[in-house]
């Protein structure tokens, strides 16, 4: 595929008309088939693009990294924080789904206002210029969880007033940027998916670090009674979840401007979900309990002790109070709006999402002696 290179991103030859074996359609008819998966080369950006182009769309991918290789694909290299950018990559399509943001586990709240708000705003002023009718954002649940119970929580739920880390402050901004930016009379159409608890295959967060805690002997403990209810999500429903949210996006629909629950409509004891994990890799689950307010407030000392060390030295913690009230809280989602309004239903039940994810890193299998 010939692209050349100016200013560090990649502008396509206008006479480069192959895309996914067959010439480019840029007319009317095919422009609904047309999409840019901003975030592209992530782990969801990546099944994203799997999954539209099995449905046949022409799919544009724009990352800071290229983390796979394509065919199929329309690669644009660049800062989505640079609107000048991002506009190659916009032009001539009608949908744009923006999955790109750092991961959660990150602390550098400087990265995250920098990509989830500052980045989400040039990419809305990029959709106008282009002439893009509709962007689908990656959203999060966590938009309403302050660390205390959520029990089947509707998108009523008013945003958290204290967000439980920097990636759910900057989440929340980003979203009322996307939602507020919903322009029917100027043709602009924008919602907002809100998947709790992303896994599957190719994940680099979830399964290895679960693994890696294990294998340090740091999986011993079930913070609380172990009964509290936790949505995990197929990365294939969240895929499913937001082509829909873009089939169903247009003038008058009820997605305009609003935001969606999507999960595997499942919930499932947390514990009960961490260790199906562990023991189909062959590692023994968890089995003492410490109370969830014990817990609580050691991370929270040892967290202020961390606090007056870090004059004299710096050293990250991963006991927080912020991953005591994920690990011992009830949060969970109701999914009727989503239902009510694209039609969603999970295409990949829990059990065997389970076990696909179990089967897909035979590297991170326990060793038998």
């Amino acid at each position: 595929m010939a692209t050349r290179l100016r200013a560090g991103r990649h502008e396509v030859d206008p006479a480069l008309v192959n895309i996914l074996g067959r010439k480019a359609d840029f007319s009317e008819a095919g422009a609904g088939r047309s999409c840019t998966v901003i975030g592209g080369s992530g782990f969801l950006g990546q099944h994203m693009v799997e999954q539209l182009l099995a449905k046949g769309y022409s799919v544009n991918v724009f990352d800071i990294h290229k983390r796979f290789e394509s065919d199929q694909v329309t690669f644009f290299l660049g800062d989505l924080c640079d609107k000048e950018a991002l506009l190659p990559a916009l032009r001539g399509v009608a949908v744009v789904f923006h999955c790109a943001s750092p991961a959660p586990a990150s602390d550098n709240r400087e990265l995250f206002y920098r990509v989830n708000f500052t980045g989400t705003k040039a990419v809305i002023e990029a959709c106008r210029e282009a002439g893009v009718q509709k962007l689908v954002l990656t959203s999060s649940a966590s938009v309403v969880f302050e660390g205390t119970d959520i029990k089947n929580g509707s998108e009523d739920l008013p945003y958290a007033q204290k967000p439980i880390d920097y990636y759910t402050e900057t989440k929340i901004l980003q979203e009322k940027e996307v939602l507020s930016a919903n322009d029917p009379d100027n043709n602009f159409f924008t919602t907002a998916i809100r998947p709790h608890g992303i896994f599957g295959p190719r994940d680099p967060q979830l399964v290895p670090i679960l693994v890696q805690a294990a294998r340090s002997g740091k999986m011993k403990f079930i913070i609380g009674d172990g009964k509290n209810l936790v949505d995990f999500t197929y990365v294939e429903n969240v895929v499913h979840g937001h082509i829909l949210a873009a089939e169903k996006l247009h003038k008058g629909s009820a997605l305009c401007g609003k935001a969606f629950h999507i999960t595997n409509d499942e919930p499932i004891p947390f514990w009960t979900f961490m260790s199906r994990i562990l023991t189909g890799l062959d590692y023994d689950p968890p089995k003492y309990h410490i109370p969830y307010w014990l817990a609580y407030y050691l991370a929270l000392l040892l967290s202020l002790l961390l606090a007056l060390l870090r004059p004299l030295v710096t050293i990250k913690a991963t006991f927080t109070p912020m991953r005591v009230a994920l690990a011992g809280t009830f949060h969970y989602y109701s999914c009727e709006r989503a239902k009510r309004a694209m039609g969603y239903s999970p295409v990949v039940s829990l059990d065997e999402a389970i076990a696909r994810t179990v089967q897909s890193y035979p590297g991170l299998r326990r060793a038998r002696a």
